[in-house]
């Protein structure tokens, strides 16, 4: 009787040990911005839902979509968004533009579906094309029901996938500008807007440089941040985490003091094969670990050609994966 007593006593401590996100899944992922390669994380390849983080791809489905910036009509069911919001009436104008800062600064799903119904014809039309994008990027454990992340059964990513979104979407300037801004003001005749980013560490760490949050009660607080410290430049995410503030930083500090920018080929000529020259007009350089510098490989790729000069494609790979790929000018 003792010894069965003591067992649920140890089962009741090690439960009330376990973090709360822990009990309905929780994740977190650290990539590197400049490649896209994972260096760090737990459950990253476990499928939950992201929240708001799900505006990161809104935007850039939008921007990447053709449409033409202009005026967008609001209709009553965006004015009508569930959630979070800036407050949009139906029947009035706001420009594309600043519906996408509203959309990505305040998380407005007012502002995803004004978007989201301007460029696909229809919600679910825009929906269809972000599923196409995350099909087309790779990012296989991903699927989208709607553009504003409110909870869906089956809207749902991983962390390493929520990185490889703010990775993909930092390549794009506009996406870029607009995940980056601290505030924005919005004028248009009589009507004054003013919205300051949600993303705290925006405006308190000097090393943040874009983001986006998030939180359904299904979710959690959800949470995407872009770092860049010493020309290192890392991507954070954590899936239903309650300190999420707290362990991005920490997170971050960590792979910043274990990874360095290594320069693994230098600018300049070089002999390729007897009679076959390249040229590299830029370095190469990867943010590696110590234990990683001996592991990197090189192959340059040469055209089949007669062709006195071509332009080759110098591969660079960590134990066999891909990492990065640049051009170089060869002379045959």
């Amino acid at each position: 009787m003792r010894q069965a007593i003591a067992i649920v006593l140890f089962l009741s401590v090690l439960l009330a040990a376990v973090p709360k996100e822990a009990a309905s899944g929780s994740a977190w992922a650290v990539i590197d911005a400049e490649t896209g390669r994972l260096l760090d994380g737990s459950n990253e390849n476990l499928q939950l839902p992201i929240a708001s983080l799900t505006k990161i791809w809104t935007a850039l489905t939008f921007i990447e979509s053709g449409t033409a910036d202009g005026e967008i009509v609001i209709s009553p069911a965006a004015a009508s968004a569930e959630g979070s919001s800036i407050y949009l009436e139906q029947g009035t104008k706001m420009d594309s533009d600043a519906l996408l800062y509203g959309l990505m600064l305040r998380s407005g799903n007012d502002a995803a579906y004004a978007l989201a119904e301007h460029a696909g014809g229809s919600v679910d039309g825009f929906v269809d094309l972000m599923n196409k994008k995350a099909e087309l990027y790779g990012l296989e454990r991903t699927t989208f029901m709607n553009p504003s992340g409110l909870h869906d059964d089956r809207h749902l990513s991983t962390a390493y996938e929520t990185a490889l979104m703010l990775y993909f979407a930092m390549k794009n300037d506009e996406f870029s500008k607009i995940a980056s801004a601290e505030n924005f003001v919005y004028r248009k005749g009589d009507e004054v807007r003013s919205w300051r980013n949600k993303h705290r560490l925006i405006h308190t760490n000097d090393h943040v440089k874009a983001g986006k949050t998030g939180f359904t009660k299904a979710a959690g607080r959800t949470l995407a941040t872009y770092f860049e410290k010493d020309g290192k430049k890392l991507i954070v995410i954590t899936l239903n985490n309650g300190d999420d503030w707290n362990v991005h930083q920490q997170l971050a500090n960590d792979t910043f003091h274990k990874y360095e920018n290594v320069t693994v080929a230098k600018k300049g000529k070089y002999k390729i094969l007897p009679g076959v020259d390249g040229e590299l007009k830029r370095p190469i350089v990867l943010l590696l670990n110590e234990d990683e510098v001996e592991r990197v490989s090189h192959v340059v790729y040469i055209p089949r050609n007669k062709d006195r000069k071509v332009k080759g494609t110098w591969t660079v790979s960590l134990d066999n994966e891909l990492l990065i790929t640049a051009e170089i000018d060869i002379r045959k």
